[in-house]
């Protein structure tokens, strides 16, 4: 099987080519899915379909232990990217069309060989935090009920029935042939609107308050903040000035800066979401003007389980040297991922064979295997030792500890 499992590769390399010649952002991922869902006709299994407009799952096998795969559906706008959409700069610059062929040309193969227990195969919609107005709206209108997809589905109750969870992603260009064990940070969304009082920016300027005055100075008092951030918490405060004012013959009345605060722990997480908040607050009112602060929450910290993580080293070796994996990387990207691995015994493992940066507009595939044989080989290697190997699965999922209860993170959703 493992001999008709490579001969067949050309088929996993023309599905990954077709899924990243088709972006879409999040919760729009209709086409991927249609594409998806053909391939898995073609090999004898049907889809299911899980709501939030694009969120499915396949499943073969029978009975226990039962192992849950992940794979991320959504693209995030790249402008300049040369498979970008022309209808919203949607592109696989973070390279999520690999992800869902890797899943699915490995669920195909073990489709045959499977003698106990399940595997299902998540593709989840929207991990990107993106798009945030039309996702905002699908809230409204009650098809989802947070930004993130995974999130949605993880309180809908759809990865219950799974005893632990493998998934991956690209690492983009670099030296390292995989890494494991990789830290996430967690993360909120921040929109911040600073409000004063227009009035003629030449003639009466001193008859104004200047809303962009109020942000230049919370600005910098951001920056002044960074040196109370722990190096070991990984503190990250990122964002854009979306709205800067209403023209340049008036004194600004409105401001909104919208930013991520990230850090590598929730303490730290909290913490800094508070001083960015009394520094919004205190330097809006040093100069007259108010302030309004909308947070969303984003995604939690990743916590790795390395008893799986174990097994999947031993199946990178088969292609790789030791050194060749980057081990325990503190990472800043974030992840929905994060807030799966609270509650399941979850891994996120990285891969290569890719050019160009990580949402940039130059991310490609330079090396197939790589980027699509390799991944999707460990992944059906792990999958069989862990249905072929009950006890240590035992041990895995015994040995787990949530980190919250679901009425906690609820309340932390919904707060």
């Amino acid at each position: 099987m493992k001999k008709k499992f490579a001969e067949d590769k050309k088929e996993l390399f023309a599905l990954g080519e077709e899924l990243f010649r088709h972006p879409e952002l999040g919760y729009k991922e209709f086409t991927n899915k249609k594409i998806l869902t053909e391939y898995f006709a073609k090999n004898g299994l049907k889809v299911t379909d899980l709501g939030f407009r694009t969120a499915f799952k396949v499943s073969v096998g029978s009975g226990s232990p039962h192992i849950g795969l992940i794979a991320e559906l959504d693209a995030l706008p790249t402008l300049g990217h040369p498979f970008a959409s022309k209808e919203d700069n949607a592109a696989h610059s973070c390279g999520h069309s690999t992800q869902c062929a890797i899943m699915a040309y490995a669920l195909v193969k073990l489709k045959d060989v499977i003698k106990n227990g399940t595997v299902t195969l998540y593709f989840t919609p929207a991990e990107e935090f993106t798009d945030i107005a039309f996702r905002k709206e699908l809230i409204r209108r009650h098809e989802i009920n947070y930004i993130g997809g995974k999130v949605n589905m993880l309180t809908a109750g759809q990865f219950d029935g799974e005893d632990l969870f493998i998934h991956l992603h690209t690492m983009g260009e670099g030296e390292y042939h995989f890494s494991l064990n990789t830290s996430l940070a967690g993360f909120m969304y921040k929109e911040i609107t600073f409000r004063g009082k227009a009035t003629h920016a030449a003639v009466a300027p001193d008859k104004g308050v200047n809303a962009l005055n109020a942000f230049v100075l919370f600005d910098n008092a951001i920056h002044m903040l960074r040196e109370t951030f722990r190096e070991e918490d990984c503190v990250r405060i990122h964002g854009i000035l979306s709205d800067g004012g209403q023209t340049v013959n008036s004194i600004p009345e409105k401001t909104v800066y919208e930013c991520y605060v990230r850090a590598m722990n929730n303490d730290a997480l909290q913490s800094t979401a508070e001083k960015v908040d009394n520094a919004a607050k205190h330097c809006a009112k040093a100069l007259g003007a108010t302030v309004s602060i909308k947070t969303t929450p984003g995604y939690l910290p990743m916590n790795q389980n390395e008893l799986i993580n174990d097994i999947i080293r031993e199946n990178m070796l088969k292609y790789c040297k030791a050194e060749e994996i980057h081990d325990y990387e503190k990472s800043m990207a974030a992840g929905d991922i994060g807030d799966l691995s609270l509650f399941k015994p979850t891994v996120q493992f990285g891969y290569s064979g890719f050019k160009g940066n990580c949402h940039g507009k130059d991310l490609c595939v330079c090396d197939e295997d790589r980027a699509y044989f390799e991944p999707s080989a460990i992944v059906y290697d792990t999958v069989l030792y862990l249905l072929e190997h009950p006890a240590y699965t035992d041990r895995i999922i015994r040995e787990f500890e949530p980190k919250i209860s679901r009425e906690d993170y609820l309340d932390y959703l919904n707060r």
